[in-house]
């Protein structure tokens, strides 16, 4: 995102808690007008003031926490990596405060130039504590991030119960903060004659004329326009709400297709280019050796900002930023066992539609050679120790205990692919298909079971941004695992305790059901992610490419010249390099599957070995089909989405394998010679290792289940037919309806049971 968009631009970045932008308050402390916000969750109110002069490099800010907020961080670009950061707590009675700065997901260091001033309002009680300050030299940092005071912004913040390691330092650590957030703001809004009184403590003269916010577009004054309905209209552009468009298209429905965020790839209007790939206007999501910096960027406006993991909100969604590691479906994937209606069983002639459209490849590069293999190399000769055999994995996707093979992309001709590649493509050719990005759904409208449209941020599309449906229309939710619940929540739909959230958020109330029509299902429970350990090696061997750190800005040249003459080589593929699994039983008679994926590189290393980071490599194990522990995803008063209860090795059954999993990988690792593992070293054993492991690292990102398919509404939020249970027109296809974890990443098993979803859809009597 940049500071020149307008602030109605910013609103679905933001999400659904369009309270959460700047609005003026007075401090009745001290009299200052600030622009700012309340946090709902915590209570803490973030003001700042700007003088009245285009050009300043200064502000006034306030934070106003309860003493139950240790600490309380601010990016005031919006993100953690790249922005000039403030971080504050209570020291007694006195505020300790620094500027930061960080260049990845790890401790911010001080940062020099910014010049904090604390402000004699300033104060700590029993209660509360408030920080008002001067930061000087403040709207420009480091990277080229900066505050207009003639534009628009976002801010983070961050909020953290548990204390700074050391109070009385300014430069103290502490832990990862507990939760964060983000509000919108006009910077001219922020502007006060009375600025220089206020750095003397006097309030001044309240300015006599009326300072303009930004609101919603919901509330837009624009003139109204009339609705065009539709027969079909889908939630989200990721792989499911793709797949459906462009098959209910093809079946010459009438289809709009709506996506919170903007273009990714360069064919869909993409602009975000490597500066070594700009002359080949390629972006940072079509050339598969860019993955890893999805993760490092500074300017990663590609993140939903209102949820608390890892989610794309951007045409593709999470295919258009992932490692696009793609597995053809196991039988087991959809068997009863693992959740699925009998019906479900035969997936083959769906996955092999999929399969047509969007084959896979385990030597992505056009040259057809694989580029550094040196870790799957030295990874294979260990597990050829252990009994494991070598195959093309996607030749036999029923064959997955003691097996490894060359990693398998959905890539095509090295670039990324993926369902904006193929079925979008032929879904925007036809005349009855619409699509419209930069709309946020925040809610279905119903009249008891019937759905009669959706509501959006965008009132160009409808009265109040309502959408409305043709006679016999349906709605298909494709919003993700995060997505899909926050909506249904905000329509009525799940557990109570989410619907009273939504009933006491003062936006989204006054669009909630009556109670009465409220429909108790169990979304957001039971969801499942993988549990994953990495595990991080050194041979000399290994060329860790720098860690990728530098593919950005700065490639290898040859590399870079390569790819650009012929889409070969090193940047034609994504990091992963092999991948293997292994099927373990246990005491509880579940026979779980281990899964292992191998690259060049490592996200951390904590060793007392000495090392060269230019030999290291990653074994990331995961916990895959058959796991046993579960979470819940829900919401915040803010309506921000996140997981309410991790679902990581929550049974100590799956502890217990997925320790096995580790040892038996690293079993015969003497049989090497130079091979080392520093991450754990042999200070630590792998079950300390496990125990002290950040839940947050553990985290895949594959997050399935939480509105859930099922032959009840007991236990599940759709029918075998993908209609949300108690509904008329309901229906959902992403990630969010798989009952339990596939045997591998379910990049491809989902984009299968979305064609079989849309088929079932189509299938049934009714719809328009």
């Amino acid at each position: 995102m940049t500071l020149k968009r307008s602030l109605l631009s910013l609103l679905p970045i933001l999400g659904s808690a369009l309270a959460q932008v700047a609005a003026p308050y007075t401090d009745p402390g001290n009299g200052f007008v600030f622009d700012g916000v309340t946090d709902a969750v915590y209570g803490v109110q973030y003001g700042i003031v700007l003088p009245q002069a285009d050009t300043s490099t200064e502000f006034i800010g306030e934070i106003v926490a309860p003493i139950a907020a240790k600490w309380i961080g601010l990016a005031f670009g919006g993100a953690m990596i790249g922005d000039l950061l403030l971080v504050a707590w209570p020291n007694g009675n006195e505020i300790v405060a620094s500027t930061r700065y960080a260049t990845a997901y790890a401790q911010p260091t001080a940062y020099d130039g910014p010049i904090l001033t604390t402000l004699p309002s300033s104060s700590v009680n029993s209660t509360h504590w408030k920080y008002v300050y001067r930061c000087q030299n403040c709207t420009s940092w480091e990277g080229g991030g900066g505050i207009s005071p003639t534009g628009t912004g976002v801010f983070a913040w961050a909020y953290s119960s548990v204390g700074v390691d050391d109070p009385s330092d300014i430069n103290s650590t502490f832990q990862e903060h507990t939760d964060f957030g983000f509000y919108g703001i006009n910077f001219p809004d922020a502007q006060n004659s009375n600025y220089q009184n206020y750095l003397q403590g006097n309030p001044g003269t309240p300015p006599t004329t009326t300072t303009t916010t930004a609101t919603s577009t919901s509330t837009s004054t624009a003139p109204t326009v009339s609705a065009t309905p539709y027969d079909y209209i889908i939630v989200g552009a990721g792989p499911g709400g793709i797949i459906a468009a462009d098959r209910l298209s093809e079946a010459g429905k009438k289809v709009l297709l709506l996506e919170r965020g903007g273009p990714s790839t360069a064919e869909t209007g993409g602009t975000y280019d490597a500066p070594w790939a700009q002359t080949a206007n390629l972006t940072k999501f079509d050339v598969p050796g860019l993955f890893e910096t999805m993760f490092t960027d500074s300017n990663a406006f590609w993140w939903c900002k209102d949820i608390n993991v890892f989610a794309g909100c951007l045409l593709g969604g999470g295919t258009s930023i992932n490692g696009a590691l793609y597995w053809y479906p196991a039988d087991s994937d959809f068997r009863t066992p693992n959740g699925w209606p009998s019906s479900w069983a035969n997936h083959t002639p769906y996955t092999s539609k999929l399969m047509q459209r969007l084959p896979s490849t385990d030597h992505p590069s056009t040259d057809g050679k694989r580029y550094l293999e040196e870790s799957a190399t030295l990874v294979a000769l260990l597990l050829n120790g252990q009994g494991y055999s070598n195959i093309t994995i996607n030749d036999n996707p029923n064959y997955k205990d003691h097996v490894y093979g060359f990693s398998a992309f959905d890539f095509i001709n090295g670039e990324r692919g993926g369902p904006v590649a193929t079925y979008f493509q032929t879904a925007i050719a036809r005349p009855n298909f619409t699509y419209k990005q930069y709309v946020l759904v925040s809610q279905v409208i119903r009249n008891g079971s019937t759905i009669t449209g959706v509501r959006t941020n965008d009132t160009s599309l409808g009265p109040n941004g309502i959408i409305p449906l043709n006679p016999n229309g349906r709605v298909v939710l494709s919003a993700g695992s995060f997505g899909t619940p926050r909506i249904l929540f905000q329509s009525g739909i799940g557990p109570t305790d989410m619907l009273q959230t939504v009933q006491s958020n003062p936006t989204a109330s006054a669009n909630l059901p009556a109670q009465s029509q409220w429909i108790n299902l169990p979304v957001g429970q039971g969801v499942s992610d993988n549990p994953s350990i990495n595990l991080v090696f050194t041979h000399p061997s290994i060329d860790a490419y720098d860690n990728w750190a530098d593919v950005w800005s700065d490639p290898r040249p040859a590399d870079a010249q390569q790819y650009l003459q012929s889409r070969s080589g090193v940047f034609a593929g994504a990091s992963p390099k092999l991948n293997f699994w292994r099927a373990y039983g246990a005491s509880d008679g579940v026979t779980r599957y281990a899964q292992g994926t191998v690259r060049p590189g490592a996200a951390s290393v904590n060793s007392s070995l000495p090392y060269n980071a230019s030999n290291i490599f990653t074994i990331t194990v995961y916990l895959s089909q058959g796991i046993t522990s579960r979470g819940r995803i829900g919401i915040d008063a803010a309506l921000n989405a996140k997981a309410i209860s991790n679902p990581w090795l929550t049974d100590p059954t799956d502890k217990t394998v997925l320790l096995q999993a580790l040892h038996d990988v690293v079993s015969n690792i003497n049989s090497i010679s130079n091979l080392t593992m520093i991450t754990p070293d042999a200070t630590m054993t792998i079950e300390e290792y496990v125990d002290a492991y950040d839940p947050g690292t553990m985290c895949s990102n594959h997050w399935v289940g939480s509105a859930k398919i099922g032959t009840s509404s007991s236990n599940a939020v759709i029918d075998e037919n993908a209609k949300v249970f108690n509904t008329d027109n309901l229906f959902i296809v992403d990630a969010s309806i798989i009952p339990s974890l596939p045997m591998g990443n379910p990049h491809g098993m989902l984009m299968s049971a979305a064609e079989q979803a849309v088929t079932k859809i189509l299938a049934l009597s009714g719809g328009a």
